[in-house]
């Protein structure tokens, strides 16, 4: 199969690092006009500069803002006004106990990991539906189908993308736009690496132990029993961001390493 998608542009959100700078590479090297974002001008430079030293030739823009705020959304709906591909993966995460959940903490969650997709889909989803053609696509997570324990309010807002994600796609119902929801699981992504070799320094063993050692103790369902890297989950993204996806809509596809036990 080959993914081409030159004539069309891409916005991708959170995409400085991790899974969506893989995502952004990704869609640049098939062709797409890419908006890498993040929330400081320094990142979103670097992520530019690495993509077109790895892909000469490549088109693609960075936008600095913070899209968790309705202020740092307008600023890119000012300079990007429209897409035709629209990557919903900003997001955040903390391991925290429940009982240690503030209700900040909970606010802080649902605008960065929920409203910034809202926000997004709702203004450039209208203009592809005019089009006839478009892709929206929101990054979930397999802890949105098995809430950790230990983030749960991470876990909730993944949830919820995936019932965003599915009433998007029937509202769109018949005008060429389609919406899905990707399900990474556990992912070597610059976040969660940063976390690994934290406790590993702490319990004084190297990372690849402990990514062991996790996978063995709260993740023991993986098949794949390891880590999907970041080019593994954006390679389903840029699947689903291509013409030969036109027929798979309103659908959550997993790239959990089959995390979860469920043959559906």
């Amino acid at each position: 199969m080959n993914i081409s998608l030159h004539g069309k542009r891409a916005i991708v959100s959170g995409s400085t690092a991790g899974i969506g700078f893989a995502i952004a590479h990704g869609l640049a090297e098939a062709g797409a006009e890419v908006v890498v974002n993040g929330r400081t001008k320094a990142r979103v430079t670097r992520a530019v500069e690495q993509i077109q030293r790895k892909l000469p030739g490549a088109k693609v823009k960075g936008i600095a803002a913070d899209l968790g705020t309705a202020e740092g959304a307008d600023i890119l709906f000012a300079k990007e006004p429209e897409t035709d591909i629209l990557v919903n993966n900003l997001g955040i995460f903390e391991p925290k106990g429940f009982f240690e959940i503030s209700d900040e903490d909970w606010q802080r969650f649902f605008e960065v990991n929920v409203m910034s997709a809202v926000r997004l889909s709702r203004h450039y989803a209208k203009g592809m539906a005019t089009r006839e053609w478009g892709r929206v696509l929101f990054l979930s997570s397999e802890s949105a189908l098995q809430i950790p324990t230990e983030m749960v309010h991470y876990g909730t807002t993944k949830t919820a993308l995936l019932a965003i994600s599915r009433g998007l796609a029937e509202t769109l119902a018949g005008t060429g736009v389609t919406v899905n929801a990707v399900l990474p699981g556990p992912t070597r992504s610059e976040g969660v690496g940063g976390y690994f070799s934290q406790m590993a320094r702490e319990q004084g063993v190297d990372s690849e132990t402990l990514e062991a050692r996790f996978i063995a103790e709260h993740r023991p369902s993986s098949v794949i029993k390891r880590l999907a890297t970041v080019e593994e989950v954006a390679n389903m993204v840029v699947y689903l961001a291509s013409r030969q996806a036109s027929a798979t809509t309103g659908a959550a596809l997993r790239v959990d390493g089959g995390v979860v036990r469920s043959i559906a």
